[in-house]
């Protein structure tokens, strides 16, 4: 996928999504939630279908010696809009899928973040966010609030998102920081382990996210 956003290190979710946020998003952990198995409501025309080949989330992060960079694809979503309003999606990130620098899906870095110390990508392949309501700030300005999963658990997410609805597409985009620790993301964090010296891991992550969602009709 060319010309695609570059951002530096990760601990994905998800998911996410697609918008813009200042500050660590927060929330109240709900263990054991299951990711959601979405079902589109393609033909539906309240419903625009998220273009996979269009969209991605670029993932940012540190450490003491520096940042990483990549992206994360979305495997399938979509937004529901009415009168020309957000009014809620889902969307579904493929945790098989995260690629480091140059798109490269095999190396040290992505098998790591692919294993059982970050995202235990075997057992939870996918990382999902639900939205559950919108409200309007100005113009193209939203602030959304959804339900982020990954690996799992649930936390509720709210985050301020900028679209646009022109000629029957929904772009969307912006910025979203995360605590990775809320979501069982642990390795290497300060938080939990001591004298970790030049081996610890910024519990920040960043996503820049881009969405290009349209209309379809039932086949």
């Amino acid at each position: 996928m060319n010309n695609k956003p570059s951002i530096a290190y990760l601990i994905l979710i998800i998911a996410p999504l697609f918008f813009g946020c200042e500050g660590p998003v927060t929330g109240e952990n709900k263990n054991n939630a299951s990711a959601i198995s979405l079902s589109l409501h393609v033909g539906n025309e309240k419903y625009f279908i998220i273009d996979t080949k269009e969209s991605v989330v670029a993932w940012t992060g540190s450490s003491v010696h520096g940042k990483h960079e990549g992206y994360a694809y979305i495997s399938k979503g979509e937004l529901m809009i009415e009168n020309s309003q957000l009014m809620g999606g889902t969307v579904e990130i493929e945790m098989n899928k995260i690629e480091g620098p140059d798109h490269l899906r095999d190396n040290n870095l992505i098998n790591h973040l692919k294993g059982p110390d970050f995202f235990d990508v075997k057992k939870f392949p996918v990382s999902t966010i639900a939205i559950t309501s919108v409200e309007s700030i100005d113009g193209e300005n939203k602030k959304v609030t959804g339900s982020l999963t990954i690996k799992g658990i649930t936390h509720p997410v709210t985050f301020p998102a900028k679209m646009e609805i022109k000629d029957g597409i929904v772009r969307a985009n912006g910025k979203v920081v995360i605590d990775r620790t809320q979501w069982d993301v642990r390795y290497n964090s300060g938080k939990f382990y001591d004298n970790l010296a030049d081996k610890a891991i910024s519990d920040s992550i960043e996503f820049q996210i881009k969405i290009v969602a349209k209309k379809q009709t039932a086949e």
